[in-house]
């Protein structure tokens, strides 16, 4: 019989960054240059946690003495009417300039070069970046600016009252202790949501981005009240097959069918438009389709595999040198991953959410790469130290509810000797997605899909078991994916249409009045209800 018992801690700051990755790092740079005293809280090490942890190669900008005034790039790319746009490309600059002078190294060359993940007849707006050491150099600039970097720390759920929050509740992974951040101002920057559906391997751990992203701010934020968005329009990356990493817009060679014919009219247009391109040649019988690198000289042989050691491809680079394979003579597989969940947090371009204290960045919802994890991450951090100034006090007797709920649920899953695994249970509600809420959707496979979530959600929250912080780390994240799951379901039922990866077989069509329209997803009662709003 064991009898593990969480020994509880208290962690006093202005402002909690929960996340550590380049939207938690530039808003807690930020928040401490204001003034603020800063907490970031990751559940991994800043160093080399998330999607950006080995690496990236790309940021999103406008800079105006190598692409022009700022209207007229607008005047070509299209002008975008959404606020929180504007202020994209009004600051991405800016954050170019701090990183290069944090030590990111943002010219090649010694000159800014915009190359790559770009269409036919629009300007290149991806400045390439030597980006495989982001992450160290700012935790380094985080660490220089008095921010106090708690690693290795699972938050569970948000501190909040009367639509307010004021802190957060977390535990150690290795260790057994509770965590109870006392902050005026909580900024969630938890990246994507991973592991939700299947992957082509099987493997959990094959994803095409972090596979430790899984929702985890966009769950505690729906628990708290907040309200999600475009959760059932789910997207896919592709890349070498059956290695599972973003890269495509680095390999500089021709997709080729097996006859060595060329597929559609470019490399980058030919992705982008058709994104189902290897699949439906699979599927058709006209697969594989294949990269060819035969073509490129040896200075772009040379400058692509650059580019994809700074976008963390390293091991497939080192794949093929140990196998003694020249890629540029054996042209190689590709092929399209499975689905995740871009859909998010809903917030405004000051990062504020509906709940007061509370701020988003990054990967929760409104993404622009790292670039828009840097901008808005820095703007979060802004807003939320300018708000912990004004912000009410910790109420130490409110908080004594959630912290004594958390400390059961925590205990009782570490004192299982008998029960399922979070694997189990995350293999569980992948092929319940992947069988009813997966490419193939109609009211029946969905009505029928999210029953039976339900069901093994009840379940699982009394028979998940640990036998470690660690482990107990990896259930937490499941119970996330399950609330996750349900809200999914949920929106994918209420969007009567085809649109993007969401394709409802009943209703095949794309309704244009639809165009303009976002489905939200709010709380009530612990029930996922969805919502038609106009888009800001």
């Amino acid at each position: 019989m064991k009898d593990v018992k969480l020994n509880v801690e208290q962690i006093d700051a202005d402002v909690l960054c929960i996340g550590g990755g380049p939207a938690g790092l530039c808003a807690a740079i930020r928040a401490s240059e204001k003034g603020a005293s800063v907490v970031i809280a990751d559940k991994s090490n800043t160093l080399r946690s998330g999607d950006a942890g080995m690496g990236n190669d790309h940021f999103m900008c406008h800079i105006p003495d190598v692409q022009g005034e700022l209207p007229g790039f607008y005047n070509k790319i299209g002008k975008m009417s959404q606020a929180v746009s504007k202020i994209f490309w009004e600051n991405a600059y800016d954050l170019v300039k701090r990183w290069d002078s944090w030590g990111i190294p943002m010219k090649y060359e010694g000159k800014y070069e915009f190359a790559g993940h770009s269409m036919p007849g629009l300007p290149k707006f991806m400045l390439h970046f030597s980006g495989q050491n982001t992450k160290v150099k700012l935790t380094k600039k985080a660490k220089k600016s008095g921010v106090n970097i708690i690693n290795r720390v699972m938050i569970l759920d948000l501190i909040h009252d009367n639509g307010a929050v004021t802190g957060a509740i977390g535990f150690d992974v290795r260790e057994s202790k509770l965590l109870v951040f006392k902050a005026k101002a909580v900024i969630l920057a938890t990246g994507k949501c991973m592991r939700l559906f299947p992957q082509n391997t099987g493997s959990l751990f094959n994803t095409s981005t972090s596979p430790i992203n899984t929702g985890d701010g966009r769950a505690m934020a729906y628990r708290a009240g907040c309200e999600l968005s475009d959760m059932e329009l789910n997207d896919r990356w592709s890349g070498p097959k059956y290695f599972a990493r973003n890269g495509r817009g680095s390999w500089m060679g021709e997709y080729k069918d097996p006859h060595g014919v060329q597929i559609g009219s470019g490399k980058e247009a030919t992705s982008h438009f058709y994104p189902g391109l290897y699949e439906d040649y699979q599927k058709s019988g006209r697969g594989p389709v294949y990269m060819d690198l035969a073509g490129i000289s040896n200075k772009d042989y040379e400058d692509m595999k650059y580019w994809l050691i700074h976008e963390a491809n390293t091991p497939i680079l080192d794949f093929f040198k140990g196998e003694g394979v020249d890629p540029r003579k054996h042209p190689f597989e590709f092929m399209t991953y499975g689905l995740f969940t871009p859909g998010g947090i809903n917030y405004n371009e000051k990062c504020e959410t509906p709940l007061s204290g509370l701020y988003a960045a990054g990967d929760e919802f409104m993404s622009f790469y790292i670039a828009g994890a840097a901008v808005f991450g820095s703007i979060a951090g802004e807003s939320a130290a300018a708000f912990a100034v004004k912000a009410r006090s910790f109420d130490e007797e409110r908080t004594q509810a959630p912290v004594v709920k958390a400390k059961e649920l925590l205990e009782a899953v570490l004192n299982r000797t008998d029960g399922a695994t979070w694997q189990e249970a995350n293999s569980a509600i992948q092929q319940v997605m992947a069988d009813y809420c997966g490419l193939t959707r109609s009211e029946t496979l969905l009505t029928a899909g999210l029953e039976h979530l339900r069901r093994l959600k009840k379940k699982v929250s009394q028979v998940l078991m640990a036998q470690n912080p660690h482990e107990l780390m990896r259930c937490v994240e499941v119970l996330n994916l399950f609330d996750i799951g349900e809200i999914t379901f949920t929106a994918a039922k209420e969007r009567k249409e085809s649109r993007q990866h969401h394709h409802r077989v009943d209703f095949p069509f794309t309704n244009p009045i639809l165009n303009e329209q976002r489905l939200v997803i709010k709380n009530e009662n612990g029930q996922p209800v969805p919502e038609w709003r106009m888009r800001a």
